[in-house]
């Protein structure tokens, strides 16, 4: 061979070596694979007894491809515990896939793979089964209960799940899911826009679709922030939403558009012109474009929407079910069978709007059977709500079969918003030291006809304990009124996205109002009578807020440059300056009607102090009726008002909310003039006959 086509060949062998290791090189569907950590428990889960258990959720979205899901669990055992006859075991769905013996020294940490089969889009059931035992006196026996038998699970554990996620191809649907998913929302990918100088139609159209968004979001602490569309920060975001007049629309987003006749129609439309997908909401007609707004917020009919596109126009129907606060309320769809020995749990979500509490007269019927092999001395079940105990009763052998607890919620137990009914059994067993776990298992069965007769009425109160009354009423927007700077900056959209992100949240309707006025644009003192007020911007930015500085809880000084001392706290001239507070009172214009004061010396404070109504995770720390907050975190909260207005409508109100009592009333009120009249007739036939006579 010549060297030249020796060298020839050498480079040619180079040059398909290198072009394979470039093809080898490229990165594969792995590559593309994403990461999501979520705490199992807020708090630390003690596991108490012989045999416990306990579930914890991990919610999984329908647009992960789940490739693993890894559990890291950090756990201490009693220091008593026999090893070798200690257990745990774990399971998904109700599937056993693993069992450990707890080592007993100090804190561990474990590492355990959930079965990929074992998965479901949506939540997922973690249960952990303890099984300690501190001393084994006769190797045929179990020992008794004891309080030494123990097992804390603490916070610090959580699920990694590596997973890639679905295209979101041309669908509403698809989108929406997406643009709430929990891990969207942690990296803080999503974004609502509105035009810069939004017209008030605009920004009403854009809470209520906010709203929709905030009902899907599951997350406690992350929002959905409002943006300007100029606004730098928007690029940051992947996933963004878009709500504007067609007029106000950016060229760039028009031309995604195409040529569009929305003069009388709105548009709701997945279309890419940046970095990401973006949804637009655009019309020429204000009224339209509301209208779509409620659509969004109508979550249900969101979820229908497969296609690219949606158009709404005056027939399309939007509106959301009425909602129905007084009603029975079925627990279990299916019944739910418990099974072990000693303390079984299972517990209910009900739903419940946030400014309604359990009225009188609500009961639970629970109907329920077990196993008829008990030591009936000793078994009972408990009823609990919110985790406080409202009754127990005890089985019987005789009742094994069909039996039924009814009780009435007590009125001392104050119990507002959403909650959880549990029902707790004590499954002891006769001589259950000596017979093995598996032979003659207890049960109990909770049964479909189980249900909770549920009575609300409205928390009336001015407090931040029972916020988002009064701007929410049976779940929906109870006539609210937002009184807006003039100018508008960044932090005022934030500060709107962050006050109605929560009540959004809150809101199951979307039927309510939300109307928006600038300073130039405030109506007469008689239409804001039938308002409730919110007020965001400081003393200067504000003319309206300046007018009524005498009837704030902290008032500014005569400059409008700082927040004043009052009877409550002593506030230094500076940091008068760089604090925010909220601030819950009575309208100005109507003592039916409450107004919320969200201020401070700079727009930038008005946000901070929005901070405190934006998420649940943030509105523990606000009570009473005024609340002040800066930028190191620290928040104090106080009661002005000295008496709060009662909830108590009185005993007629509370009849007549009674569908059950109105009508007996009725029946008795109908009885009572038949009765009236059969004497009425009775005395002239007989008054005839002694005139006859």
């Amino acid at each position: 061979m010549k060297p030249r086509s020796m060298i020839s060949g050498i480079l040619c062998f180079i040059l398909f070596v290198i072009s394979c290791g470039q093809v080898y090189a490229q990165p594969d569907a792995g590559s593309n694979r994403l990461t999501y950590e979520t705490s199992l428990t807020n708090a630390n889960v003690s596991l108490s007894g012989v045999t416990a258990s306990r579930s914890m959720y991990i919610r999984l979205e329908d647009y992960w491809n789940v490739s693993e899901l890894t559990l890291h669990l950090d756990y201490q055992a009693t220091q008593l515990a026999r090893k070798e006859e200690s257990s745990v075991t774990l399971k998904m769905n109700g599937t056993k896939f693993y069992s450990f013996r707890p080592a007993q020294d100090k804190k561990q940490n474990l590492t355990v793979s959930v079965p990929k089969d074992l998965l479901i889009p949506g939540s997922n059931t973690l249960s952990i089964e303890g099984y300690i035992l501190t001393n084994l006196p006769d190797r045929l026996c179990v020992p008794t209960e004891k309080r030494d038998n123990w097992l804390e699970l603490y916070k610090t554990s959580y699920a990694q799940i590596n997973y890639t996620k679905q295209d979101i191809g041309n669908s509403i649907r698809n989108f929406n899911q997406q643009f709430v998913g929990l891990d969207t929302l942690k990296d803080k990918r999503s974004a609502l826009a509105v035009p810069n100088d939004s017209d008030s139609q605009e920004l009403e159209a854009a809470v209520y679709a906010l709203s929709g968004f905030a009902k899907s979001n599951r997350s406690e602490d992350n929002t959905i922030p409002m943006l300007s569309l100029d606004d730098k920060a928007l690029d940051q975001h992947e996933t963004v939403v878009i709500v504007a007049l067609y007029n106000h629309l950016p060229d760039k987003w028009k031309q995604a558009l195409g040529q569009v006749d929305v003069h009388d129609k709105a548009l709701i439309r997945v279309a890419n012109a940046g970095a990401g997908p973006a949804l637009i909401v655009t019309s020429e007609d204000p009224l339209m474009l509301k209208k779509a707004g409620r659509l969004l917020g109508n979550q249900m009919l969101v979820d229908q929407l497969d296609g690219p596109e949606k158009w709404v126009d005056a027939d399309t129907d939007v509106e959301t079910p009425a909602i129905n606060v007084s009603r029975d309320v079925t627990l279990t769809e299916t019944g739910d069978k418990l099974t072990g020995m000693m303390h079984q749990e299972k517990s209910y979500f009900v739903s419940l709007p946030a400014n309604r509490f359990i009225a009188d007269s609500s009961k639970i019927n629970l109907d329920f059977r077990y196993s008829d092999n008990l030591d009936f001395d000793r078994s009972l079940i408990t009823i609990l709500i919110n985790d406080t105990p409202i009754g127990s009763k005890k089985l019987t052998k005789e009742m094994s079969n069909q039996d039924r607890l009814t009780l009435t919620i007590p009125k001392n137990l104050e119990v507002s918003g959403s909650f959880t009914v549990t029902a707790a059994f004590d499954l002891e067993l006769k001589s259950a030291g000596c017979i093995e776990l598996q032979d003659q298992m207890p049960w109990a069965y909770i049964t479909k006809d189980s249900l909770l007769q549920l009575n609300t009425k409205d928390r009336t109160d001015l407090l931040f304990n029972n916020y988002p009354n009064p701007f929410l009423r049976d779940a929906s927007y109870n006539k609210i009124a937002v009184l807006l700077p003039e100018k508008m900056d960044s932090y005022g959209y934030l500060t709107i996205g962050n006050l109605f992100h929560l009540l959004g949240k809150y809101a199951e309707a979307n039927t309510g109002e939300v109307t928006f006025y600038k300073i130039s644009e405030i109506p007469a003192d008689s239409k804001l009578q039938q308002y409730n007020l919110i007020s965001i911007g400081s003393y200067k930015d504000n003319a309206w807020l300046q007018k009524q500085n005498g009837k704030l809880f902290f008032q500014y000084s005569p400059d409008g440059t700082r927040l004043l001392s009052n009877e409550k706290m002593s506030i230094e001239e500076n940091y008068g300056k760089r604090i925010g507070t909220l601030q819950l009172m009575k309208s100005p214009y109507n003592q039916g009607y409450g107004w919320l004061a969200v201020t401070g010396a700079s727009s930038k404070y008005n946000y901070l102090a929005s901070n405190l109504l934006a998420t649940d995770s943030a509105k523990w720390k606000v009570y009473g009726d005024g609340v002040v907050t800066d930028a190191d975190g620290n928040t104090k909260a106080f009661r002005f008002k000295k008496q709060a207005e009662q909830a108590d409508h009185g005993m007629i109100a509370q009849i007549t909310e009674r569908k059950d009592v109105m009508g007996f009333i009725v029946a008795l009120g109908l009885t009572g003039i038949l009765v009236i009249v059969s004497l009425v007739l009775l005395i002239r036939k007989y008054r005839k006959r002694a005139g006859g006579e």
